[in-house]
């Protein structure tokens, strides 16, 4: 008997060991929703992010020095403008870009898939705010004749305040166009396609995501939004016909023309008539 209750009670004390055991290894499993998850929060800015991200923004503002050379000669930008123009580019990329990495860290979700959704409605849909956001502005300041808010244009000598004050303007029209992206990416379907992640290696979806899908589109961005803010020569043009209207010299080469074109006519008259 007293045996019997030994091993009873032993068998008793066996037994919630083994479940505990049981419920700890249960416990330690890896979740299914858990294991094909990707990059995890803060991969983003990590040392081998950070690395992904000066290395394209080298790559990115390579392209841009490209297109200063693809320029024709006589309108080929001095490097103190083009160092203007595209200082205000890279000033609203990089609140861009941190928005996007912000945001992707906020939910439980993948964020390298979250920051690939921010960016590539940035890329499409943003690039349709940032147009309609510069030409607004554009309008706004040619209605009022403010010459230092006009994109590309920085006076003779070049002031330091005009690039403040463009480059405020610029900021202004990437932050509404981040709101309205934010607005866009409330509608729950956006949720679904963060979970969709086939890559199992953290590093190379951060690559992916962080400078091989980037680098193409970005050089495309850059490439095209450099076109809104540099200097228009149709602006130029503008200004010098206002300038020829108020001291009365246009009509006067109007005329020359005509009777330029009057002569011609008379001689070719003559040589026909011969």
């Amino acid at each position: 008997m007293p045996g019997d209750v030994a091993l009873a009670s032993s068998g008793g004390a066996a037994l919630p060991a083994g479940g505990s055991a049981a419920n700890t290894s249960a416990s330690s499993s890896p979740t299914p929703g858990n294991e094909n998850r990707g990059c995890e929060n803060g991969a983003l800015m990590d040392s081998f992010g950070i690395f992904l991200q000066g290395l394209l923004a080298v790559m990115a503002f390579s392209t841009l020095m490209l297109k200063r050379f693809r320029e024709p000669k006589h309108e080929r930008r001095p490097w103190k403008i083009w160092f203007l123009d595209t200082s205000k580019q890279a000033i609203g990329m990089l609140f861009i870009h941190f928005a996007n990495v912000y945001l992707s860290d906020l939910t439980e979700e993948d964020p390298c898939s979250l920051y690939l959704i921010n960016f590539l409605l940035d890329a499409s849909l943003g690039m349709l705010l940032i147009y309609a956001g510069v030409r607004a502005v554009s309008a706004i300041v040619e209605w009022w004749q403010w010459d230092s808010l006009r994109f590309g244009e920085y006076g003779e000598p070049v002031q330091c305040t005009a690039w403040l004050g463009q480059c405020i303007l610029y900021i202004l029209i990437m932050v509404f166009e981040k709101v309205l992206i934010m607005l866009v990416l409330l509608i729950p379907q956006w949720k679904k396609l963060a979970l969709l992640n086939p890559i199992n290696n953290p590093d190379l979806e951060l690559a992916i995501v962080m400078l091989i899908v980037p680098f193409f589109v970005n050089a495309l961005m850059f490439w095209v939004v450099d076109n809104f803010l540099m200097k228009k020569h149709r602006t130029k043009a503008k200004l010098e016909e206002r300038e020829e209207d108020s001291r009365g010299n246009s009509k006067v080469r109007y005329r020359r023309a005509l009777s330029h074109d009057d002569s011609e006519s008379e001689v070719s008259q003559l040589t026909f008539r011969r």
